[in-house]
């Protein structure tokens, strides 16, 4: 995940917390929305997505942090991944670097399975 964070910080100019945090997001996102059958062979190709996972659960305060919770889906990730301090073009550009790195590492197939199964993240990669 260093190497993802590192691409992250670098492409976005946001600092390593928050890319940490935007991660964490993405992945639980990708846990709770998706298909465990698709989603889980996907995070074994991931080490360290785990802990991600954990500390973003673990830090997801404030109002916007409420709200996505409440909301769920595509709109509730981003809702967190603003109140961790991002901006809109923010929360795109490191949703479609997360997808694009978990293509590299786990292939089209699988990746392209996840996103087809849930509603509305194909727009947003």
């Amino acid at each position: 995940m260093d190497e993802l964070i590192g691409r992250l910080v670098a492409e976005t100019g946001i600092d390593r917390a928050t890319a940490e945090k935007a991660v964490g997001i993405i992945l639980d996102f990708l846990v709770k929305e998706g298909p465990a059958d698709k989603v889980q062979p996907l995070l074994a190709k991931l080490p360290g997505a785990e802990v991600l996972m954990q500390k973003a659960a673990g830090e997801s305060g404030g109002l916007g942090g409420l709200m996505g919770g409440a909301m769920g889906g595509v709109m509730g990730a981003g809702m967190r991944m603003m109140s961790a301090g991002l901006s809109m073009g923010q929360v795109q550009s490191v949703t479609r670097a997360v997808i694009a790195y978990t293509r590299d590492k786990a292939g089209e197939d699988a990746v392209g399975a996840i996103v087809a199964a849930i509603p509305g993240l194909a727009q947003f990669v």
